[in-house]
């Protein structure tokens, strides 16, 4: 048997601490939690993209009645670039919630579903995706989708 230890590195901010580009872009994430449609959950998800173009692109978790049939803020950010602007990478993401009217305390992590969304966009780009979980007061941040999935499904 062989063990081995895997390491992830996340930087911690505190909001103040961010430079101009993350500040925009998380702002940007908080104004996108608007478009939410989350009568269930009243958790209210939004996101921000960067691509290498500089377009900024917005997304919003969407829920249904048929639960599975929802969509995470994450996954309708990614869709709706890859729709609009299929051949730019995703630099960077930022992503943050609202819960009963307030931004959630701790900065907010994707799903293990977005995680594989992310990693399958930023393989496909060659291009490391810098990772924004955002809370109130705090940011973690994250050089590539795959310091929050490190084993994830990849390139075979």
């Amino acid at each position: 048997m062989t063990e081995k230890t895997i390491n992830t590195r996340v930087r911690e901010y505190a909001y103040d601490e961010l430079d101009a580009e993350d500040r925009q872009l998380v702002e940007i994430a908080r104004e996108a939690t608007r478009g939410s449609y989350a009568p269930y959950s009243h958790f209210h998800v939004g996101v921000a993209l960067l691509l290498d173009n500089g377009q900024i692109i917005k997304g919003a978790n969407q829920e249904n009645a048929a639960f599975g049939a929802g969509t995470c803020g994450e996954r309708s950010a990614l869709y709706n670039a890859a729709a609009n602007y299929p051949d730019n990478a995703v630099i960077k993401l930022a992503v943050t919630a609202f819960h009963n009217g307030d931004i959630v305390p701790e900065p907010c992590a994707p799903c293990g579903v977005c995680r594989q969304a992310m990693i399958e966009f930023e393989t496909k780009s060659h291009k490391p995706m810098k990772v924004l979980l955002v809370g109130r007061d705090r940011v973690l941040a994250l050089d590539s989708c795959h310091d929050l999935l490190p084993l994830a499904f990849d390139e075979f």
